[in-house]
């Protein structure tokens, strides 16, 4: 089918062209309690043709650009009509002029995971088995559950001579707990892993289990006033995620962001943990075919490398990176328990928690945590924090223990002092 999308981009006389191609196999595994509901098996070949058009305007140079998705059961000349389409429309409005990632054919990537070794009905029934061995309360349990297998193999192509194709495999989904008493709550929790780590997404349902008790029992918000509070899990990956979006080629570029490599973003007065974080990716390339290699992206509290793809890159005269999707942060010397051995406030769920990457705020309203001060824990419900990662970064402190998901690979849980939080 590239080859065939490749003729009639000639055909139609476009030079420039990058076509994406996706083959994913999966297996889906609907449960109601510990029932299945439904299984079934999806097979998807899926095809996206981006399209650049050079323009002038009043004597810039401009490129524009449009994507379309093209269909194996498209025709000669329904392929034609949809390029001329999008050939068109990259006519419309442009961006200052860049050049498209340059490559070779490279050898095909496969993947490592254990994950590949397993049909996709085996992975789903692998991770299955897991996710329901804690479930064996009456008080609380698992009423819902979604489990996705998926192997994909992807292939990037485009008219400067990239050619580079790749194997990912996958299983990540969703369940439900409910408590029917004191107060009937239901708690929603997610998860993705790239290996068949059985032992995390179980010890994850039975924390959520636990959790969704404590929800049951939690009646007031805690005390309007300032807190340590601890964040763990899967809201670290969108607390650092602001280090990310600052350091990117298009923040620096259109003066969203001030970073630049060799610049102490932390400050020279943090008296917590130094931050170190480095970029990884989820999948061998990147959307554009950049090669995604681990890269710093702070070292001790000070950036070394502002990353991007091929337009604000050349934007900025820079290297193109590739655009990251995952993280790595070392771990602190603090065990999570001395963490907590102070008074504070501990947010296992939000309804929705946010970083601005702008201003550098994040905010959440409260589902669940726990207050400890300084001589019982009580678990409370309602609220909400409100923090700078301006203010929290120059004390942070980072736990000894590790948490491991797709997309972060760093300390369980961190401690951010002075946090306001709005309460009774």
């Amino acid at each position: 089918m590239i080859n065939r999308i490749i003729e009639a981009l000639k055909a139609e006389n476009i030079d420039t062209w990058a076509i994406t191609e996706k083959v994913t196999h999966s297996c889906e595994v609907f449960f109601v309690r510990r029932n299945m509901d439904l299984k079934r098996r999806v097979s998807l070949t899926d095809y996206s043709v981006a399209v650049y058009r050079e323009l002038d305007r009043d004597g810039a140079k401009l490129l524009g650009s449009s994507s379309v998705p093209v269909y194996p059961g498209m025709d000669e000349e329904e392929v034609r009509a949809a390029l001329r389409e999008a050939y068109f429309a990259a006519s419309v409005a442009g961006n200052q002029y860049y050049e498209l990632i340059e490559g070779e054919k490279e050898p095909h990537v496969p993947s490592h995971s254990a994950f590949a070794k397993m049909s996709v009905e085996e992975a789903a029934r692998t991770m299955g088995d897991a996710l329901f061995k804690p479930d064996t309360n009456e008080d609380v349990f698992v009423n819902s559950a979604e489990i996705f297998a998926i192997k994909r193999s992807s292939r990037v192509v485009n008219s400067r001579g990239v050619d580079v194709s790749w194997d990912t495999c996958e299983v990540r989904g969703e369940f439900v707990c409910q408590c029917p008493a004191p107060q009937d709550v239901e708690t929603y929790h997610s998860f993705a892993y790239t290996e068949p780590d059985t032992a995390s997404l179980s010890a994850k349902v039975e924390e959520a289990l636990r959790q969704t008790r404590d929800r049951a029992a939690a009646k007031e918000p805690p005390m309007a006033g300032t807190y340590t509070v601890i964040l763990s899990g899967d809201h670290l990956a969108e607390l650092f995620s602001y280090y990310v979006r600052r350091s990117s080629a298009g923040a620096v570029y259109q003066h969203y962001s001030d970073y630049e490599a060799g610049k102490n973003v932390q400050g020279e007065d943090a008296a917590g943990d130094k931050l170190t974080i480095e970029l990884a990716g989820s999948e061998p390339y990147d959307a554009e075919g950049i090669r995604l290699t681990e890269r710093p992206l702070m070292e001790e509290g000070v950036v070394k490398t502002i990353h991007g793809g091929a337009r604000f890159s050349s934007y900025l005269g820079i290297t193109p990176t590739g655009t990251y999707d995952a993280l790595r942060i070392p771990t602190g010397d603090t065990p999570t328990a001395q963490l907590k051995s102070q008074p504070h406030l501990h947010v296992v769920t939000f309804s929705d928690f946010q970083m601005n990457a702008m201003s550098g705020h994040f905010a959440g309203e409260i589902r669940l945590a726990y207050l400890f001060d300084g001589e019982k824990t009580v678990p409370v419900t309602g609220g909400s924090i409100n923090g700078s990662i301006l203010n929290a970064q120059k004390t942070i402190k980072l736990s000894k223990e590790r948490y491991v998901s797709s997309t972060y690979n760093g300390p369980f849980a961190v401690a951010l002092k002075d946090v306001q939080v709005a309460g009774a």
